[in-house]
C-alpha cells in the first residue's frame, strides 16, 4: 500500500507495539502530529511542558514497563531540549527511541529557521542516530532504531527525519518486529574458570547492577545467591533486583552504600560483578578497591570488562542465560563463618538517623510503612535519592527509577509520570529535593492535564544538600551559591499548576498528610521541611577505600581527638 511518510511512521510504532508517546509539536515535525490525531485511540500522546520532561518520561516509562520508551520533538530547540534526557537513558542504559523531524532536505546545512544538527548534536549519547532524508529507507530505519534500543546493553536512538519526507509517498509493507538480541561471545572455558573461582571462594561476595534488572534476572539471581551461601550488595541502580528484605542482603555499595557492605568489600576474597560497571561513586578509588579479592565480572558490554577495575575471570553474555547456566552447574555451597562475620557486620553498622526531629530518612522510612513497601519510587539526585536508596526496602524490579550515571537534577517529575503511565495499578511517588524540583516542576501541569495521580515529596532544606554537604566537609564550610532562601511557596506552585498541595513541619504530621495524598487520586504535593544541614550517611571519601566509610559518630570521633 501507499503511505505518506508520516502514515508510515505510525504504522511503524503500532508494530513495534507502541500505544504511549510522550511529547511537543512544533513546525517540522506538524504532519506526523496530524496522522497520530487519526491514530489516537491507538497510540496515547501526553504532551509535556517541555521537551526534557518527555525524554524523562519517556525513560520513566521504559524503566517501569521494560518496554522501549518513545517521544517526540520538533527540530532545533525542541530536539536539543531532549538533549540532557537522551544523555540519562544512554548512562543508564534505558532503551528509548528519540524520533525527531528536521527541515526540509533542500534547507538542510543553510542555517535554516529551526534547523539543527540533531543527530550529530546526540551521536555521543545514543546507541545510534539516524537522519532520514529518503522516504525509501524511512520504514526499516525505524525498525532497526527499536532493534538496536531494546538489543544488547540497551540504550536510546535517534531518529531524526527531515520534514519532506513524512510529506513524500511511497509503497509500504508490514513486517513483524525482530526479537531482541544478545551476541553472547563467552564459550564453555570462560564458564569453566568461573565455577573454578566461585568453588574455591570462602568469603564470596555479591555485587548486583542494573544489568540483572535489564536482563530480567532477579530469579536467576536469588537461587545463585542462595546457591553460592553469599552475601549481596547492590547499586544504585540495581535497587530491587535482590530483595531488600532478604537476609543474605547487606545494602547498597559505594560512596554512600551501608558500613556493612563497604566492609565486606574489605573482608571477602571473591568479588562477582553482576551487570555492573565499577563507576566512581562504587568504586571510589579503584586503586584500592577489592584489593584483597579476586573479581569475577559478568556483563553483557565487553567495553566494561576491565575498564575500571581488572578481573581475574569474566564472562560477557546476558546475565539470565549466564546465570542460569551457573547454577545448573555449580554445587550448593556453605559458607557459615563468612555469613556470620557479615551478619555481625550488619548487626554493628546499621543505618541510623537523628529521630527527635523530622529528617528525610523518617519520611522515607513513613513511605516505606504506609505503602507496604509496594510503591514505586522515583527520584531526583543528591541527598534525598541516597536516603530514599537507603531506607526504602526495594523488594521487586523496576520499583526504583533514578538518574545513576548523570545524576540529572529535575529528572523525577517526569520518569515519575511515564512511569504511572505504564505502571496505572502502582502507587508512584516522586522523591526530590528543592533543588532539583524547581527545575522541571512545570511538569505539575502535565499530571494535572492527564489527572495523573502521582505523589510529588519535596524534601525542602532550601539548599542544595548534597553540594552544601560537601562544601561543610571539603571546603571549609564556604557556602557559595548553595543556598535557597527565597520566597517560592511550592504548595502555592502546585496549586497554580492544577495539583493539591499540603506543607509538613512535623514528623506527626507527615502520615495523615501522607494518607490524604493517597486517598486523593490525583496530582499531589507534600512540602516536608527539614532542617538545612542534615546530612546523607554512611559516606566515602573520594579517592580513599572503601573500608574507609565513616558516619556522623566517626566525625565526632575524629573532633573530640584534635587537639
Amino acid at each position: 500500500m501507499i503511505l505518506t511518510g508520516s502514515q508510515i511512521v505510525i504504522e511503524c510504532l503500532k508494530e513495534q507495539g507502541v500505544d504511549t508517546v510522550f511529547g511537543y509539536p512544533g513546525g517540522t515535525i506538524l504532519n506526523i502530529y496530524d496522522e497520530l490525531y487519526k491514530h489516537q485511540d491507538e497510540i496515547h500522546h501526553y504532551l509535556t511542558s517541555h521537551e526534557q520532561g518527555a525524554a524523562h518520561a519517556a525513560d520513566g516509562y521504559a524503566r517501569a514497563t521494560g518496554k522501549v520508551g518513545v517521544c517526540f520533538a520538533t527540530s532545533g530547540p525542541g530536539a536539543t531540549n531532549l538533549v540532557t534526557g537522551i544523555a540519562t537513558a544512554y548512562m543508564d542504559s534505558v532503551p528509548m527511541v528519540a524520533i525527531t523531524c528536521n527541515v526540509n532536505l533542500p534547507s538542510l546545512g543553510k542555517d535554516s529557521f529551526q534547523e539543527v544538527d540533531i543527530a550529530g548534536v546526540t551521536m555521543p549519547i545514543t546507541k545510534h542516530g539516524y537522519i532520514v532524508k529518503d522516504i525509501e529507507i524511512l520504514a526499516d530505519t525505524i525498525r532497526k532504531a527499536f532493534h538496536i534500543a531494546r538489543s544488547g546493553r540497551p540504550g536510546p536512538v535517534l531518529v531524526d527525519i527531515t520534514k519532506d519526507v513524512t510529506a513524500a509517498s511511497t509503497e509500504y509493507t508490514p513486517k513483524e518486529p525482530e526479537e531482541k538480541e544478545h551476541k553472547n561471545t563467552w564459550n564453555d572455558e570462560d564458564l569453566k574458570k568461573a565455577l573454578e573461582l566461585l568453588e574455591n571462594s570462602k568469603k564470596p561476595f555479591i555485587y548486583a547492577g542494573g544489568g540483572i534488572i535489564a536482563s530480567e534476572a532477579s530469579e536467576e539471581l536469588r537461587q545463585f545467591a542462595k546457591k553460592l551461601d553469599a552475601p549481596v550488595c547492590d547499586t544504585l541502580m540495581g535497587k530491587g533486583a535482590f530483595d531488600g528484605h532478604d537476609p543474605y542482603y547487606t545494602g547498597m555499595i559505594g560512596m554512600h552504600g551501608t558500613k556493612a557492605s563497604n566492609l565486606a568489600l574489605g573482608k571477602c576474597d571473591l568479588l562477582i560483578a553482576l551487570g555492573a560497571r565499577f563507576s566512581d561513586r562504587v568504586a571510589v578509588s579503584p586503586k584500592h578497591f577489592a584489593s584483597n579479592a579476586k573479581v569475577l565480572h559478568i556483563d553483557i558490554d565487553a567495553a566494561e570488562i576491565n575498564k575500571n577495575i581488572h578481573t581475574d575471570a569474566y564472562i560477557v553474555g546476558d546475565l539470565k542465560e549466564v546465570l542460569h547456566k551457573l547454577n545448573g552447574r555449580l554445587p550448593d555451597q556453605k559458607h557459615e563463618e563468612w555469613k556470620q562475620e557479615v551478619q555481625k557486620l550488619k548487626e554493628d553498622f546499621p543505618l541510623n538517623y537523628d529521630k527527635s526531629k523530622l529528617t528525610c530518612p523518617f519520611v522515607i522510612e513513613e513511605i516505606d510503612r504506609l505503602t507496604e513497601g509496594k510503591a514505586l519510587i522515583t527520584t531526583d539526585v543528591g541527598q534525598h535519592q541516597m536516603w530514599a536508596a537507603q531506607y526504602y526496602h526495594y523488594s521487586s524490579p523496576r520499583t526504583f527509577l533514578s538518574s545513576g550515571g548523570l545524576g540529572t537534577m529535575g529528572y523525577g517529575l517526569g520518569a515519575c509520570i511515564g512511569a504511572k503511565v505504564g505502571q496505572p495499578d502502582k502507587v508512584c511517588i516522586n522523591i526530590g529535593g528543592d533543588g532539583c524540583f524547581r527545575m522541571n516542576m512545570n511538569e505539575l501541569a502535565t499530571a494535572s492535564r492527564y489527572d495523573i495521580p502521582i505523589i510529588q515529596v519535596v524534601i525542602d532544606n532550601h539548599a542544595l544538600g548534597m553540594v552544601r554537604q560537601w562544601q561543610t566537609l571539603y571546603y571549609g564550610k564556604r557556602y557559595s551559591n548553595t543556598i535557597l532562601e527565597d520566597k517560592v511557596d511550592y504548595c502555592k506552585v502546585a496549586e497554580g499548576l492544577g495539583c493539591q498541595a499540603m506543607r509538613i513541619k512535623t514528623k506527626e504530621e507527615f502520615a495523615p498528610a501522607f494518607e490524604k495524598a493517597l486517598a486523593s487520586k490525583q496530582p499531589f504535593l507534600l512540602d516536608v521541611c527539614i532542617e538545612q544541614d542534615d546530612k546523607v550517611f554512611p559516606m566515602v571519601s573520594p579517592g580513599t577505600s572503601n573500608s574507609e566509610v565513616f558516619d556522623e559518630e566517626d566525625l565526632r570521633k575524629r573532633a573530640d581527638s584534635e587537639p
